[in-house]
């Protein structure tokens, strides 16, 4: 008997809906988030021809991955996606919900998501956390170079602040203890992690073989080696997206408004899409820019038009175009391609 079983996840639940090949409904439970629980729970229809859908949610893993190592045929469905289809529906519910993902697997119409291996998955999220540790520590940089400047006029710079000791940033108007104990709270916590961010990149980089693509990666100006393994675990295979545009949308380098005779009537939603791979392109066109002169000079044309974010956006579209193009085809960067004005392809996105 061939079963097609959606589920609902949320943080603490799973809503499970079962239908059978006929697509009636001969199954629904809502469940604690319990493996065991879950599998005992299935272990009726569970067949060769069934299929499970899990809601990528932010915590799907555990039981994307338990499901796997038990033999059944999981597939991760694209929330975005998904809830268009039925966006005009009335009223649903969680277990309305579930339903519908397994109906989407029965048509074979459902948008599902990449499940990137255990091994390579848990490597990306090492890099997640320095990214997320590397957010932290600018935000106290900026925090203690406000202290500063608040109190004394000056400035000092990063650079300064990750290297030297408090005793020789901290001006004279930090005798208050006041005001210096805030500066060392900060300085103390940019220092510690720093440690950590220095200790995530030593097991990263341990861990990681180079291979042919990141080596064309690193070729792309402003793309080093930490950005060059971002790209390439959070990208994934390829071949997934149909066209750069499509890469580009999903790296958050594609407007999101939408217009109607030529009058702005909304915006999407901006934060669909890869943050990291955002932040990865945002990274190297600031990069490319401090040591490429075609990168500063097209950013310059691009100033004088508009403003510092579009112009800084629009290189790093460039950038991530020339990365679709050097992953698809499996090339190296081309300096002379990198400007030239491709034909505008129209995404779900745009």
């Amino acid at each position: 008997m061939e079963y097609n079983i959606g589920i609902d996840l949320h943080s603490n639940n799973s809503v499970l809906g079962v239908l059978d090949q006929h697509a009636q409904r001969v199954f629904s439970k809502k469940l604690p988030n319990d493996l065991d629980l879950i599998l005992k729970t299935l272990a009726p229809f569970k067949s060769p021809q069934s299929g499970v859908v899990v809601e990528s949610t932010f915590n799907w893993y555990w039981l994307v991955d338990g499901l796997r190592e038990h033999g059944y045929t999981v597939h991760l469905a694209n929330p975005v996606e998904s809830r268009q289809k039925y966006s005009g529906l009335k009223y649903t519910d969680d277990k309305h919900d579930a339903y519908w993902l397994a109906q989407l697997l029965q048509l074979n119409i459902l948008p599902t998501g990449y499940v990137m291996p255990y091994d390579q998955r848990a490597i990306r999220d090492l890099l997640r956390k320095r990214w997320h540790l590397v957010k932290l520590r600018n935000s106290l940089i900026l925090s203690l170079q406000n202290i500063v400047a608040r109190n004394t006029g000056q400035s000092v710079a990063a650079s300064q602040i990750k290297e030297e000791t408090f005793e020789n940033i901290a001006p004279p108007a930090f005798v208050n203890e006041h005001i210096q104990l805030a500066g060392q709270a900060s300085k103390e916590t940019i220092d510690f992690l720093s440690v950590q961010i220095d200790r995530l990149e030593t097991v990263i980089l341990r861990s990681l073989e180079p291979n042919a693509q990141y080596h064309r990666l690193k070729t792309i100006p402003g793309v080093g080696t930490i950005i060059a393994w971002t790209l390439l675990l959070e990208t994934g295979p390829i071949d997934r997206f149909p066209s750069p545009g499509r890469y580009a949308s999903y790296c958050r380098k594609v407007g999101s408004a939408r217009i109607s005779n030529n009058k702005k009537k909304g915006e999407g939603n901006t934060k669909n899409g890869n943050r990291y791979l955002a932040w990865a392109f945002s990274e190297a066109a600031v990069f490319a820019r401090r040591y490429y002169p075609e990168c500063q000079k097209f950013y310059d044309k691009k100033l004088k038009k508009r403003n510092e974010p579009v112009a800084h956006n629009a290189l790093a579209h460039k950038l991530c175009r020339a990365a679709y193009h050097i992953l698809k085809n499996e090339t190296e960067f081309d300096m002379t391609k990198l400007f030239h004005q491709p034909v505008v392809e129209k995404t779900a996105s745009q």
